[in-house]
């Protein structure tokens, strides 16, 4: 998986349209091999980026969890931890 793509399900507060619409742009890019279309492409790009977000939202909606919501800070900080950890320098 792309590692541009975060995990939006079962957040607090839930996943906005802005985050979505990101997902779907990286998806499409990565499937399509390209970051910009040329423009005789540009327009199935566009329909796509659209289209798998739309199909985002629908499966975001639909899932359910008895899970409580994560927090946004508590894993962003798991994540840089885990980075840290990664990449850090070896002595």
């Amino acid at each position: 998986m792309c590692r541009s793509i975060r995990t939006l399900h079962n957040f607090a507060p839930p996943a906005t349209p802005d985050e979505v619409q990101a997902a779907a742009l990286q998806y499409v890019r990565k499937l399509s091999g390209t970051a910009s279309p040329s423009q005789a492409n540009a327009a199935a790009f566009e329909r796509a980026v659209a289209e798998v977000a739309e199909a985002t939202h629908r499966l975001l909606d639909a899932l359910v969890t008895t899970a409580p919501p994560k927090d946004r800070e508590v894993e962003a900080a798991k994540a840089r931890e885990r980075a840290q950890a990664r990449y850090a320098t070896q002595g």
